[in-house]
Order: structure tokens, then C-alpha cells, then sequence
């Protein structure tokens, strides 16, 4: 008899069942601490909480400015027993408001029962002449479901964008700069197509990367969130024919500019989302930008250009005891192209809803969170991965001496310089230089050796043979001033 197979599925504990709950994604589980800010604004409890603050406001609204006759003025305690609903939004209100929708089977129906219950409970904390349980028809006056999400996601994004990514991006961007700052002298060998170029400094091409950055920033820095209201296909109706005397665009257009949103007037039943999609693929570019950074920050870890500060205990290879992987960065390229991927799907596929309304936004909406959630974890990465680097000052400079055929360059642009002032036997300065330099390394005596036969003006020969690579640097050290501007 075979004995049975104690490896197969069956035979292990459902870690399913575990309390508490495992979670299924990476940063829900190994990354929580990196992307935990992002909860507050992009769960689902927190896109209920913002249902609930967006029916609670609304609610004041109505009542505050008279718009439906015969209803009650409040109370600024009565207003404020309604924002304190919202306040003390947490863990017990999560529960009971999924155990509402557990018979509702609709979201925002339940927030709607949840809320017209604070009504109902309001004399037990303000006295039994409150008008709150009275406001209860109030509650969603005039609302189609996505009236509420569609604000409610708008509050949420833009809560997590200037409030969590963006001071996080920020500060990578400003780390990168001082870098770029502190770097500005260091020579360095650049690579074109992988071969050895023009030098610029270590600083410079950090101040590109920064400037880059923060150029994407400040698109996402100034882009709008925009919301509605106006009801299940965007006309108003219901609402003219309850209240004709009302001007309902002004009600919504002033209850939307309340809440810190702009107001979209023409809509289908959702708002149309093209503001997301516009946030999302400058975010997404921005991804892709300090995607770059990390490639680049890896590849001069490989050449030694950057040596990696090891961390007391951290093990680099479970076989290679001498090794410090750039996991940090590797980790963001990741992080960066999972974000990506999920921004441009974000903001290809929100643009389109099928004539008056279809249900897609719902579920990709719901994946806004992860798609902040990897950006954000990779910007925590580059953050760590950077502070931990340092530079070879001596590995620099010998490259740079091993490389004297990079001030080809120069020598002809001076030969050239010196035909076109009238100077004789400069004929062919590029090819001449191609001929000295391609496919051959040349030492700094075979270079001088070559400059002082060309017959060149005693100061331009006494400059280019005082050039070396490692001085051949432009305006390198300068240029990253205009980081500052």
C-alpha cells in the first residue's frame, strides 16, 4: 500500500482560514509599513467614509441655503453631531455599515441607512427637540449612487495625492537634487551607446534626472479633481420636478466648490473621469522618469561609480558572502512598472462608459489604491537605496585617465574654430581625429604629442594641452544652479 501524499493541497491548513485575515497582495502583507498612509484616503472603508462625509454635507447644504421648502434649519450642534459622524468614522462603523450592505446588497444604499439611523439616534446625544430625525428624507435628496462616488472618489484621490504621494515624490526629488548639488564638481566618464563620451560631472546628469522630476510634479501639483451632481443622467430631473423653484445647477455647482472640488456641468449619469485620466498619466510618467533614475543609480553601482554602504546584519547573497545587491533600486524598477501598468489601464479605460452609464469604473476605481500603493513603494525604495550610496572619487578619475581619446572632440572643434579664423592647415579636423582615436586607446602623451603638431595658435595649443579629461567638463558644475531657478 502506497503511503498517501502528504504534500498535496489537501493535506495543509487552509491559511484562509487564519485569524487574523492573510493578506493576498504583497502591500497588504510584506510592504504594509511602506504604503499603510495610503489607507486613509484609498481603501474601501475609506472611500465609505467619504461616501458618508459627502452624504453629510450635502445634507447641510440643503438645509444650510433653504433649497427644499419646509425643510429644518440646524443647529451648529446639530451640524456638528452630523461631521462628527464622519470624524469618528473607524473599525465599529466599518462593521456596521458591512453588515448593512450585507442585506441591502448596495453600497451606497447602506451608507444612505446608515447615516438616516444617526438621525434617528440624534435626541440620545442632543435632547428630543433635535430636527435631525425629521432631515431623514434628506439623506440622498435628489441622488443617484454615482452623485456620491464620483465625489467621494475625487475627495479620496486628491487626499492621497497631496497628502501622501506627493510629499513622498517630493522629497525623493529634493534628496535627488542635493545629490546633484554635492556632485557638481565630480568628473565622470560619460556613456553613449555604452562607450566611453564626452565627460560631464556625476552632479549634472543627477540634475538631469531631477529636473525631469520635478517637471512632472508640478503637472501633477496643478491638476484639478473635477465632481458633480445632477442626479441619474446628469439633467436634473428629479430634482426640478421636487423642487422647481430651485436653481440646481448654482446648489451644485456651490455645494461641489464646497467641498475644494471643480464643477463638471455636463455629464452622463458619472462624471466623466478624463481628470483621472489626466492625473494618472502624468503620475505615470513621473513613474517612468524615476524608473530611469533607478536603472541609471544600478548601473553605476555595477561600474563602481557608486559603492553601497552595507547594512550591519543584511545578507546580499545566500550563496556569496562578498555581495551588496542593489535590491533598493531593482525593488522600485519593479514597484514602478506594476504601477505604471495599473495608472495606464486607469486611464485608458475610465474615459469610456457605454452611452448613459455602465458599471466598469466601479471595479477599476476600486484599483486606484495599488496603483498609488507601488508607486509609492517604489519612491520609499530609490529613497533608502540613495542614502546608502557612496561615491568612488578614485575609480572616477581612472577611468577617466584611461580615456583620453574622448578629447577628440574638442581638438577638432578647435581645429575648426581655428579654419574658419583664418588659420591654415586645418583642413579635415574630423577626420584626421578619426583616424588618431577610433578603435585605440591613447595616452595623455600620445594626445599632447598629436596637439603640438597641428600648427594651431600658440594659446589654443596651450589650451587644449592643458585639457585633460577629467577637466573636459563643459559647463557641467554650472548647469545644476538651474535646479535652483
Amino acid at each position: 500500500m502506497s503511503s498517501p501524499d502528504v504534500t498535496a493541497p489537501s493535506a495543509r491548513v487552509r491559511l484562509a482560514d487564519a485569524s487574523p485575515a492573510i493578506a493576498l497582495g504583497p502591500l497588504d502583507g510584506r510592504y504594509r509599513a511602506s504604503v499603510a498612509p495610503l489607507v486613509d484616503h484609498l481603501s474601501e472603508a475609506a472611500l465609505n467614509r467619504e461616501r458618508v462625509h459627502v452624504e453629510v454635507e450635502w445634507l447641510i447644504h440643503l438645509t444650510r441655503h433653504g433649497v427644499v421648502p419646509g425643510a429644518p434649519t440646524l443647529s451648529a450642534a446639530e451640524e456638528q453631531y452630523l461631521r462628527d459622524v464622519v470624524t469618528s468614522f473607524g473599525a465599529a462603523e466599518v462593521a456596521e455599515l458591512a453588515e448593512i450592505e450585507r442585506v441591502t446588497v448596495h453600497d451606497v444604499k447602506a451608507v444612505e441607512y446608515f447615516l438616516k439611523k444617526r438621525l434617528a439616534d440624534a435626541p440620545a446625544t442632543l435632547g428630543p427637540d433635535t430636527v435631525l430625525p425629521g432631515a431623514s428624507e434628506l439623506v440622498h435628496f435628489g441622488c443617484t449612487s454615482e452623485d456620491v462616488n464620483n465625489l467621494s472618489y475625487a475627495l479620496m484621490v486628491r487626499g492621497a495625492v497631496q497628502d501622501v504621494w506627493l510629499p513622498a515624490a517630493t522629497a525623493l526629488t529634493d534628496e535627488v537634487a542635493a545629490l546633484a548639488h554635492e556632485h557638481k564638481d565630480q568628473p565622470l566618464l560619460a556613456l553613449t551607446h555604452g562607450q566611453p563620451a564626452t565627460p560631464t560631472t556625476l552632479g549634472k546628469e543627477l540634475a538631469v534626472l531631477t529636473h525631469r522630476l520635478r517637471r512632472q510634479l508640478r503637472r501633477i501639483a496643478s491638476d484639478e479633481f473635477l465632481g458633480k451632481i445632477n442626479g441619474a443622467t446628469g439633467t436634473f430631473g428629479a430634482h426640478v420636478v421636487a423642487v422647481p423653484g430651485a436653481n440646481w445647477p448654482i446648489v451644485s455647482r456651490t455645494f461641489v466648490e464646497h467641498l475644494g472640488l471643480t464643477w463638471n456641468p455636463l455629464t452622463t449619469q458619472i462624471e466623466s473621469h478624463d481628470w483621472q485620466a489626466e492625473l494618472y498619466a502624468d503620475v505615470a510618467r513621473f513613474n517612468r522618469v524615476l524608473h530611469n533614475l533607478a536603472t541609471d543609480v544600478w548601473t553605476y553601482i555595477s561600474r563602481g561609480v557608486f559603492i553601497q554602504i552595507p547594512v550591519a546584519g543584511a545578507t546580499g547573497s545566500s550563496t556569496m558572502p562578498h555581495k551588496v545587491n542593489p535590491i533598493r533600486f531593482e525593488n522600485a524598477e519593479a514597484n514602478l512598472e506594476l504601477s505604471s501598468a495599473l495608472l495606464d489601464t486607469l486611464a485608458s479605460t475610465l474615459v469610456t462608459s457605454r452611452l448613459q452609464r455602465d458599471l466598469t469604473d466601479s471595479t477599476t476605481q476600486r484599483n486606484i489604491g495599488p496603483a498609488f500603493g507601488h508607486s509609492l513603494l517604489a519612491i520609499d525604495n530609490v529613497r533608502r537605496g540613495l542614502r546608502a550610496l557612496d561615491v568612488d572619487a578614485d575609480l572616477l578619475a581612472r577611468e577617466l585617465d584611461e580615456n583620453w581619446e574622448v578629447l577628440g572632440e574638442p581638438v577638432q572643434s578647435a581645429m575648426r574654430a581655428a579654419s574658419v579664423a583664418g588659420v591654415t592647415g586645418m583642413e579635415n579636423p574630423y577626420e584626421r581625429l578619426k583616424e588618431l582615436t577610433r578603435g585605440r586607446r591613447l595616452t595623455a602623451d600620445d594626445m599632447r604629442e598629436f596637439i603640438g603638431g597641428l600648427g594651431l595658435p600658440d594659446d589654443v595649443a596651450a589650451r587644449l594641452q592643458a585639457l585633460s579629461p577629467a577637466s573636459y567638463t563643459g559647463l557641467a558644475s554650472e548647469l545644476v544652479a538651474y535646479l535652483d531657478h
